[in-house]
């Protein structure tokens, strides 16, 4: 990869600079008490943060949470970030009320050497997301005015044109942080030449989310299985009835045509767990994939589906799993993502985990994540990098 990264910044010296550092914060809160229920993503950049504490640096860590209107929005404020933060890097992290303003100027020029500030929320600026060329500058200029040096840790936004992600690496020097380079070098290896055979697993609600990600692997992968919500478009484009289950009417025959040219790369569910209502005590039971009651809807692949998955990944060199089985925040519908995962994690194949409820589901649902080759934190920018696309984040930093 043509991209300066974190130890070439280190080796030039930052103590007592100004290092700016994009990371991926965007942890899930409880609605009602404001925890953080998964603080992996904040783990995920301890590897940049505690080498730029070391090297004496001050370091300036920004990020978006959620998705505010452009102004500020008290539950979606980075303050508890900041807290959890602190107490793993093991120092307490000052946080700036703003984003560019009269706090975040305050706070910044109050650091010492080797200690972390960490600014509001970034989409509470309209700048931010805007896509005007001027005024998303306009906010890249006073972002980069905190900053002597840029990096990019947060793969899950490279996918992303923002100004914090697009236009800041323009204005400073920049590099590659140590989660964004360990990223790009596991997802090239999916895209380059990986040991077959190669198996990859996709789910997730949505046929249309995952369409181009299923067009770019298709001719690639050894077998595609597919389970989550998505797989009721493709059994209802075999003919099946799938009762009130997630359906994507506009996509059958989309389905249809993708199951012609996969020369039999494609794997569908046998069997799925059907529920009366969606709900976690619902009545539910296992049935046939082509004999799913008219009144019920399937939130779960079942046990025959599970072992024929498992059978597949066990002959697997290469595995890539995006998007659970079903819908696993309900322990009755659990069971599929739980058994796909646990079948990943008994084969000797380079795993890669693509992110998002992918990664949530590893760790709600209490697996070992080094039994895993690689968890992604980008669910959206590793789908993307599969698909061949051009990731703004990434095409900056090679400027």
């Amino acid at each position: 990869m043509t991209i300066r990264n974190l130890d070439d910044l280190l080796a030039e010296g930052v103590s007592g600079r100004r290092v700016l550092v994009r990371a991926d914060l965007n942890v899930p809160l409880d609605k009602q008490t404001g925890d953080i229920t998964d603080d992996g993503r904040i783990r995920a950049v301890l590897p940049t943060l505690s080498a730029l504490v070391q090297a004496g640096a001050k370091v300036v860590v920004c990020s978006h949470l959620g998705r505010p209107k452009g102004t500020p929005d008290p539950q979606f404020s980075l303050r508890p970030v900041a807290g959890r933060l602190g107490e793993l890097l093991g120092a307490p992290v000052h946080f700036a009320e703003d984003t560019v303003g009269d706090s975040a100027q305050s706070t910044v020029a109050g650091l010492a050497d080797g200690q972390v500030a960490l600014l509001e929320n970034l989409r509470f600026n309209k700048g931010e997301t805007s896509k005007d060329e001027a005024e998303r500058g306009a906010f890249a200029d006073q972002l980069a005015a905190l900053g002597d040096a840029y990096v990019d840790d947060a793969f899950g936004a490279v996918h992303r044109k923002h100004a914090s992600v697009h236009d800041v690496p323009v204005r400073l020097p920049h590099v590659a942080g140590r989660l964004v380079l360990r990223e790009v070098e596991v997802l090239s290896k999916l895209t380059g030449t990986p040991e077959r055979p190669y198996v990859v697993v996709l789910g997730g609600s949505k046929v249309s989310d995952k369409l181009a990600v299923i067009e770019a692997l298709l001719p690639t992968v050894d077998r595609l299985l597919i389970g989550g919500g998505m797989c009721f478009t493709f059994l209802k484009a075999q003919g099946h009835e799938v009762g009130t289950s997630l359906l994507e009417e506009e996509m059958v025959e989309t389905c249809r045509n993708l199951l012609e040219r996969s020369a039999g790369k494609i794997m569908l569910p046998v069997d799925v767990v059907a529920a009366d209502a969606f709900a976690p005590d619902a009545a539910h039971d296992t049935v046939p994939a082509d004999g799913i009651p008219s009144h019920r809807l399937g939130l779960d692949i079942g046990p025959e589906t599970v072992a024929g998955f498992a059978a597949a990944l066990s002959q697997a060199k290469t595995i890539f799993w995006n998007g659970p089985m079903g819908v696993f925040e309900m322990a009755a519908f659990a069971n599929g993502t739980r058994g796909v995962a646990e079948a990943i994690t008994k084969t000797d194949a380079f795993s890669v985990v693509g992110g998002g409820d992918s990664a949530a589901a590893v760790r709600a649902l209490g697996l070992d994540e080094s039994s895993f080759g690689h968890i992604s934190t980008g669910g959206g920018a590793s789908l993307e990098y599969l698909e061949g696309k051009t990731l703004p984040g990434i095409a900056a930093l090679e400027n």
